[in-house]
């Protein structure tokens, strides 16, 4: 019998218990216990991802709660918090190709012993191991070989963006940089926040591979903002190879993403002047048309029409339903009082936006916050684009 999980596996750690930055700049409350907490008690998620879980300091951190049976080992890799949220060890590993562009990879491992070895392995080519998303010094395909010997899943992070990313800055094909034989050892392709499945199914390499969405969340606040359904048996490491794999009958039934417009990398934009091309599909060579600057980050859209083997989206078979996710952080209006209102009438934030009945919302947050959630749950908010950084919006009516 398969069983629908909430699912995000891009979780940063910020702070050790002890009092150590892991990842900067992040929040002092993201350390492990409080993501089990949040992801838990206010998110509502079943399986979670402790990105940084190479960094020694996040490893004493687990290894106390798992010593303290906070954290319970699952029968097939993985770790139990509370009966019913499944966590696992990722890590988040920057590579470098020879054309110079830089790319996140996340790689998880079944247990905390594997990643301990596999963290002192990797100290070798990562000079301060304790931070996060650290550069190893080699390409790609050279991690893939190394993790593909500690049984981990390798997932390529947010592959378009405009920085640090496979097809943004990287290759205009993974063939490009990696064998045959490599590319078969990928578990998953993470789109990231300025991307969704039709704009990375015009890309017809990536036709094979199961798409997640993650929150690459920095604070507490952001877990949850992109997430999954995983359709599987049961809660462990290996159920979630299984469901990327999709064997049997298991498969991620749909991607919870940001409507892309809404990612702060979407369209190419302007940093002298601030503008954002929602329409005309610059050129990154091109200047800018408001100041004449050239200071211009190319956008996810245009990398894409750029990169692209066709016009339309060409979706396989198995892709599954990609759903517009607007993060109640997103609502205009709502505050951290209502936002406590809701919670208290609801539980959590996967019951607020998935479950809620627009006249339950009204009697809690008011009619206004109610038709803002549930345009949002439907698709049809107002949406001002993001791009060079800088986050899109939804537009409150006052706005349009």
């Amino acid at each position: 019998m398969l069983n629908q999980y909430f699912t995000d596996l891009h979780i940063h750690v910020g702070m050790s218990h002890s009092g150590k930055w892991v990842k900067i700049p992040t929040s002092r409350r993201l350390t492990v216990r409080g993501i089990l907490e949040e992801a838990t008690d206010r998110k509502g998620l079943n399986i979670i991802g402790i990105i940084d879980a190479l960094s020694p300091l996040v490893l004493a951190d687990l290894k106390a709660l798992i010593e303290e049976e906070v954290l319970l080992p699952a029968s097939s890799g993985g770790y139990i918090y509370r009966d019913n949220t499944l966590v696992v060890l990722g890590a988040e590993i920057e590579t470098r190709e020879v054309n110079g562009g830089l790319a996140h990879t996340l790689i998880f491992v079944p247990d905390f012993k594997t990643m301990t070895t596999f963290s002192a392995y990797m100290s070798q080519y990562i000079r301060n191991i304790n931070l996060s998303s650290q550069n190893a010094h080699i390409p790609l395909k050279q991690l893939i070989q190394i993790a593909s010997g500690f049984e981990a899943l390798i997932i390529p992070a947010h592959v378009f963006t405009p920085h640090k990313s496979l097809f943004g800055v990287c290759c205009q094909r993974l063939s490009h940089i990696l064998s045959d034989q490599d590319m078969g050892k990928i578990a998953a392709i993470e789109l990231g926040l300025s991307a969704d499945s039709n704009m990375a199914d015009r890309i017809s390499e990536l036709a094979g591979y199961t798409f997640i969405t993650n929150s690459d969340a920095h604070s507490l606040d952001k877990i949850a903002r992109e997430y999954n359904i995983f359709s599987m048996e049961t809660l462990s490491f290996q159920e979630i190879a299984n469901t990327l794999s999709r064997t049997g009958e298991r498969q991620v039934i749909a991607n919870y993403g940001l409507d892309p417009r809404l990612g702060k990398y979407h369209r190419t934009f302007c940093h002298k002047c601030g503008f954002t091309d929602n329409q005309t599909g610059l050129n990154l060579d091109a200047c800018c048309p408001k100041c004449g600057s050239n200071t211009l980050t190319k956008g996810v859209f245009e990398r894409i029409n750029e990169i692209a083997d066709y016009a339309e989206p060409h979706p396989p078979a198995h892709r599954p339903q990609y759903c517009y996710q607007i993060p109640l952080e997103f609502i205009p209006g709502l505050g951290k009082k209502v936002m406590a209102k809701l919670l208290e009438a609801f539980d959590t934030e996967m019951n607020i936006l998935h479950y809620a009945t627009h006249e339950a919302l009204s009697t809690v947050a008011g009619i206004k916050i109610a038709n803002f959630i549930m345009a949002a749950r439907v698709g049809t908010a107002a949406i001002s684009a993001g791009g060079g950084g800088i986050y899109g919006r939804m537009l409150n009516i006052v706005d349009k």
